[in-house]
């Protein structure tokens, strides 16, 4: 009886000590891991910015999807200008003398493909939809819009991934705190986000700590 009682003791013993040492290091170990995974996908979400600029300053818009931007880099090109200040003089008819005339002068020094120029010998812009994260099968989710600013007409983009997908093999008490983190330090809200729907904005909602990180 009393071996019994011992015994049960023990496993007892075991059993809270686990529990207490997993509810230590359980939190550890996934912030570890969200870290990691959080900094492949910015990292990747850095270069779609890249290329979403790229393409606003061809074409005068964002893309509203992978396949259009994948191919905007693959035959893309870039006009090289240069821009410089000259003057001249110009006989003005209302004060009847010569006044000088000051310009900006551009001019076209050629031309470069967007590939060489973004990504060199690197075919990673052809999965830029895939998130990068191993066990994960999910694409960013990616739209374009033109708002209204001021009366001025201003092309904004978006592109997205829930952490829940980023986290997908995680402790889902942990992913329900992490989805309702708001703080400078953190990636608040459920998802992170690359630029805006509603905002002139190229930005990211993660902190500059993962600017970093590459």
């Amino acid at each position: 009886m009393r071996l019994g009682i011992q015994a049960a003791l023990w496993i007892l013993a075991i059993f809270f000590s686990y529990k207490i040492y997993d509810s230590i290091n359980g939190p550890i170990n996934f912030n570890k891991k969200k870290n990691e995974r959080y900094a492949l996908v910015i990292n990747k979400l850095k270069l779609i910015r890249k290329a979403q600029i790229a393409h606003k300053d061809v074409k005068g818009v964002f893309s509203n999807n992978f396949d259009s931007l994948v191919k905007f880099i693959d035959t893309g090109i870039f006009t090289l200008i240069e821009k410089r200040d000259s003057s001249y003089m110009e006989y003005d008819r209302t004060y009847r003398i010569d006044m000088l005339r000051e310009v900006v002068v551009i001019d076209t020094l050629g031309f470069v493909p967007v590939k060489d120029s973004l990504f060199k010998n690197s075919n990673a812009y052809k999965k830029f939809a895939d998130v990068p994260v191993e066990g994960v099968e999910a694409k960013f989710d990616i739209n374009a819009d033109i708002i209204d600013k001021n009366g001025y007409r201003a092309p904004v983009f978006e592109v997205k991934v829930a952490k829940d997908v980023i986290l997908f093999d995680q402790d889902k008490d942990l992913i329900k705190i992490e989805n309702e983190t708001v703080s400078v330090d953190g990636v608040n809200g459920p998802s992170i986000i690359l630029g805006s729907l509603t905002e002139v904005s190229t930005n990211g909602n993660w902190p500059t700590i993962f600017d970093a990180v590459q």
